[in-house]
């Protein structure tokens, strides 16, 4: 769970008063960040870096597993001391956590001043503005602070961006229709509503306006995009469109479930020269016996031939992918076999994860819960084995040239500068360090690759920046 630290903006009225944010959680929860810090600027409160000196602190929680939501308490509680110590006004608690917890919040973060499930999102500003003692009681009464998931997806235009200005999250469906028994997503977002291509188009024209070059598409099953709307996925029609929007540069695909692999999908991504050659797949496990406790509805024999068709389709594609170690009844045999497939296909961007024990997914009452200390060290010996396939990608890449796109100074080595491939999402991936003069966010490089440094690549810039 990643913490988003917000810039200061220095010219948003402050007529309402200050709030400072703090980001909690997934890309999908950076969307509705942004869109709540839209709605209070707009509503004229003024953005501050820190929390200290605010007149209100907004937390936007992760609630997915326990170890997120025991960041988004502590985050909470460290805010409540602040608050204790005079030095913020109020706090508001929103999203995943305050959406799964909402009966009992208050009780586990007693002083916690307003509360929003996340559909509440749209509310933000109002709830804020209820903080105040000039306003009454009943504007509060109101609002609906926990509205049911919506049938169509919400608007995400006129975002307050917390991401850097070169790229992007573009949310292109809410909720999931998956029954995966260890997920508790569609208890806190609900079922799969898509926006519909025209709405998305809006969105990313306004995001390439605003100087965004690479836009990374989110949602909990993009491969599943636009069935509740149209009657069959058009995650490859989308992508068509997108393809077509000036201004963007690279457009990225994420949380792509595998059932939905579509021959024309994957033509889509070979031809479709703004979309990188790159795919989030998650894929969970790998064991027929597991994959079927774990309500994936896809097997082994059609998860390779999947991975056969991409890696067959799309030339230097790069996958990413996770799985689940430790999951209940997982025996030493198939955990074995988790980590044979991993060396066998050479994916080459992987995250492993312990399975999490969550009371409220179905996944809680099957049999066979394993030790804490088994999961963590069936977590080491994959990663560890997934760490010798990465290092090795990276060491073939030496003499070839990428294309990369720059996201800044180089902290560590003077005239260099930190970028990602074409292989690496931002905030989860590898980077490369480049050799350059006179690059600025956003640049996009050919790179002669000279070196591996891990995971990391190492380079010098061929000719000017595009």
């Amino acid at each position: 769970m990643a913490l988003k630290t917000l810039p200061l903006s220095t010219d948003l009225p402050a007529a309402q008063g200050s709030f400072a944010f703090i980001s909690l959680g997934c890309p999908k929860n950076t969307v509705d960040s942004e869109r709540m810090l839209g709605k209070l600027a707009q509503d004229g409160f003024a953005l501050q870096p820190d929390a200290a000196g605010a007149d209100v602190v907004i937390v936007n929680t992760c609630g997915f597993i326990e170890p997120a939501r025991q960041e988004s308490l502590a985050v909470i509680r460290e805010m409540l001391a602040l608050k204790a110590q005079g030095k913020i006004g109020a706090v508001v608690v929103a999203g995943c956590l305050a959406e799964r917890n909402q009966a009992t919040l208050m009780d586990e973060v007693p002083g916690v001043d307003r509360i929003l499930g996340v559909f509440g999102r749209e509310e933000i500003a109002e709830a804020v503005q209820s903080l105040k003692p000039t306003r009454k009681v009943k504007d509060l009464t109101a609002l609906d602070l926990f509205p049911p998931p919506p049938v169509r997806a919400l608007d995400d235009t006129a975002r307050l961006r917390i991401t850097p200005r070169h790229f992007a999250y573009l949310k292109i469906s809410e909720g999931c229709d998956r029954l995966c028994t260890y997920c508790a997503i569609p208890q806190m977002r609900g079922k799969h509503v898509s926006k519909s291509i025209e709405e998305i188009l809006i969105e990313a024209r306004e995001l390439a306006a605003d100087g965004v070059r690479e836009l990374n598409l989110v949602a909990q099953d993009s491969t599943y995009y636009g069935l509740d709307l149209y009657g069959k996925t058009r995650l490859a029609d989308l992508l068509k469109e997108l393809n077509r929007v000036d201004g963007l540069e690279w457009i990225r695909l994420l949380y792509a479930y595998p059932e939905h692999v579509s021959d024309e999908l994957i033509e889509t991504l070979a031809k479709s020269h703004k979309i990188v050659p790159y795919i989030d797949i998650p894929l969970q496990h790998i064991n027929d016996r597991i994959l079927k406790r774990m309500v994936r509805r896809v097997d082994r024999a059609a998860t390779e031939t999947i991975l056969h068709r991409l890696r067959k389709g799309i030339p230097n594609l790069a996958i990413r992918t996770t799985f689940i170690v430790g999951f209940p009844g997982e025996t030493d045999a198939e955990f074995d076999e988790l980590v044979q497939f991993a060396k066998d296909h050479h994916f080459e961007r992987a995250g492993v994860f312990p399975y999490s024990f969550e009371p409220t997914t179905s996944s809680a009452k099957l049999d066979g819960h394993l030790p804490e200390e088994v999961k963590l060290a069936r977590r080491d010996a994959l990663m560890e084995a997934q760490q010798a396939v990465a290092f090795a990608w990276a060491a073939r890449q030496i003499g070839t040239e990428a294309d990369a796109i720059i996201d800044g100074p180089d902290p560590e080595f003077a005239n260099h500068y930190r970028g990602r491939t074409t292989a690496d999402a931002p905030e989860i991936d590898a980077a490369i360090r480049v050799k350059a003069k006179h690059l600025r966010p956003g640049d996009l490089v050919s790179v002669k690759v000279t070196a591996a440094d891990g995971y990391d690549l190492v380079g010098r810039a061929i000719g000017a920046p595009r």
